[in-house]
């Protein structure tokens, strides 16, 4: 698609994915912005694991920014729309975990929520130690499968209605990640080293970065929902 070969695409992207949820956020049934302080809260604890660790893999190769498709603006070495992808992203993730919650009452996944995380986190375990040399495919898996182990051992009632709105969130990744990752363009945005991942693509995108998305927004609800809880008021 010609359009999509711009300097600006990635920002495009970007801008995609935030206008409706952010004029969405001042609706009067979701009412989301009262929440802003503990999003912007649980974005930033975010940004402090995955900003360092987007950084170290960038210099050491694991993964690189594509010029023909970014504004070349760096922060911390890492192209703006980068960084703000960690903002915008989970922007958009909480706002459909809300709109979500907001209209489905019913905890859907709540008898198989357990279960299904537990033989996750076995199996991203296992495929950890298999590919133990792929740096990207080792980090991603076991640092998830620690993160899911320890949110089971907690337990919180919010557990089931995340998985859904995680598997509700992949329609935007597939058409979002699946453009920076090469399909429709000339050229992947985010190119991917092939020796540090296992190298199964789900459209043209990693498998690992499935499982990095469920990180990503695993910690943002983790923290939203806690530092919500701890706003509420005294009753």
């Amino acid at each position: 698609m010609a359009f999509l070969e711009s300097k600006y695409l990635y920002f495009m992207l970007l801008a995609f994915t935030i206008v409706y949820p952010i004029s969405q956020s001042f609706e009067y049934r979701i009412q989301m912005y009262k929440k802003f302080k503990f999003l912007g809260f649980a974005i930033s604890m975010m940004m402090l694991v995955f900003i360092p660790w987007d950084i170290y893999f960038t210099e050491e190769g694991i993964w690189w920014f594509n010029s023909s498709y970014i504004t070349e603006i760096y922060i911390f070495n890492l192209p703006v729309e980068e960084v703000l992808f960690f903002i915008f992203v989970p922007f958009a993730c909480v706002f459909i975990y809300e709109v979500l919650n907001y209209f489905i009452k019913v905890d859907l996944l709540a008898s198989i929520v357990r279960p299904f995380l537990v033989l996750l986190s076995i199996c991203l375990l296992f495929l950890a130690m298999q590919y133990s040399g792929q740096l990207y495919t080792f980090v991603c898996f076991s640092s998830t499968a620690i993160a899911l182990i320890v949110i089971l051992l907690i337990n919180p009632i919010w557990l089931g209605k995340f998985l859904f709105a995680y598997f509700v969130t992949l329609i935007p990744f597939l058409f979002v990640n699946g453009i920076l990752t090469g399909s429709l363009i000339v050229s992947p945005v985010v190119n991917y080293n092939d020796a540090e991942i296992i190298g199964l693509r789900i459209l043209t995108i990693p498998v690992e970065d499935f499982v990095y998305n469920l990180l990503m927004f695993l910690l943002v609800i983790a923290a939203y929902e806690k530092s919500n809880l701890i706003g509420q008021p005294k009753s």
